[in-house]
């Protein structure tokens, strides 16, 4: 029974910090951070820890653990989303600390920014949740290595395209050339980084096995 009681304790708290980096990534995304590289969104620094969080859940608590946790991100996004909207439409109060201009500038991101990073957030997320599964049925459950970085670097493109493609192209009407030099580099920083947490999933495996004795779920296959 404690056991169990851990196990329920741990999805609650792995699912708010999955919801709070998400929500967190899409509100302070319009901020843009000079790098080597070139232009980079500040987004990016709370978005790598929902692929280490899709991967754990996805590895301790299966499939509809991680369908779960994204829709349940997917949800609190769209509610944050919605909030922001309707108080951006109301009225500015004199002495408010933010001018209504700025207010809407900082927390009023439009629909179509939403829709695009939400499409791709939705393709992303499944598909990460698909290969991740495959791979540990493929490989009955070893190679943590394989599976955790395999689906992140084959979600992560998708979604890096997606959001690019949907937002950049068909809204904002920037030439190919630059949407693909815009991928390449934030693929580039998200692949890095996906390689860059491997020792951080060992490590938190680790201690959700030995120390919180939760064992992993088990391989499910593509029909399950």
């Amino acid at each position: 029974m404690r056991r169990e009681g851990a196990r329920e304790r741990l999805f609650v708290v792995l699912v708010a910090i999955f919801v709070t980096c998400l929500v967190l990534g899409d509100v302070i995304g319009g901020k843009a951070t000079t790098t080597s590289l070139g232009p980079v969104s500040v987004g990016m620094l709370p978005f790598p820890v929902t692929f280490l969080l899709t991967d754990i859940v996805n590895d301790f608590y299966g499939r509809r653990g991680a369908q779960f946790l994204t829709l349940v991100g997917f949800g609190m996004a769209a509610f944050a989303w919605l909030v922001l909207q309707v108080t951006t439409a109301m009225p500015t109060d004199p002495d408010s600390y933010f001018r209504g201009p700025e207010y809407a500038r900082i927390f009023g991101g439009g629909a179509q920014l939403f829709v695009a990073s939400m499409v791709a957030y939705m393709v992303g997320q499944f598909l990460d949740i698909y290969v991740f599964q495959f791979w540990k049925s493929l490989t009955q459950s070893r190679h943590l290595w394989l599976r955790a970085t395999g689906s992140t670097v084959m979600s992560q493109l998708v979604d890096t395209v997606a959001i690019n493609a949907i937002f950049w192209r068909w809204t904002a009407h920037k030439d190919w050339p630059w949407i693909f030099a815009k991928v390449m580099r934030e693929y580039g920083i998200k692949l890095c980084v996906a390689i860059a947490l491997t020792p951080v999933i060992y490590a938190l495996h680790g201690v959700l096995v030995r120390w919180l004795k939760i064992a992993p779920a088990p391989a499910e296959s593509a029909k399950q």
